[in-house]
């Protein structure tokens, strides 16, 4: 599963939505939301994720988790090292190789040693939903 698929379907149980109505009601297949959760599909559309936030009717902040766990959630991530480091590429390839082995608390100390550096203005995007 992915960030977001995790998120929206913890969204979707407090709601007590079923997921073929929620699908229905966005106009996609229960198929393609079940995928999207369970992290089979790509990342969702910006038009998608709004139609989802719309559709559990959150705003502002956890809105703009959802867009930002959205932006996080590609299953498959492809990391351009060129003009970095040797050190930078290395780690970006060991990480690729390695990912499936680490134990999940390593994992999450990376995820959060990671998390403590800016990301580079190039990369972040405001993205605000109101309801």
């Amino acid at each position: 599963m992915t960030p977001f698929g995790v998120r929206l379907r913890q969204l979707r149980g407090e709601r007590d939505i079923a997921l073929k109505d929620m699908a229905e009601a966005l106009g996609v297949s229960a198929a393609y939301l079940s995928a999207l959760e369970h992290g089979r599909r790509g990342r969702p559309t910006h038009a998608m994720v709004v139609a989802i936030c719309a559709q559990l009717n959150i705003i502002w902040d956890e809105a703009d988790e959802l867009m930002r766990l959205a932006r996080v959630s590609h299953p498959r991530v492809t990391v351009d090292t060129a003009g970095l480091s040797p050190a930078a590429t290395e780690l970006a390839n060991l990480l690729a190789e390695r990912i499936r082995n680490l134990p999940p608390e390593r994992t999450e100390r990376i995820l959060e040693i990671i998390k403590s550096v800016p990301a580079s203005p190039s990369r972040r995007r405001k993205s605000r939903v109101a309801g």
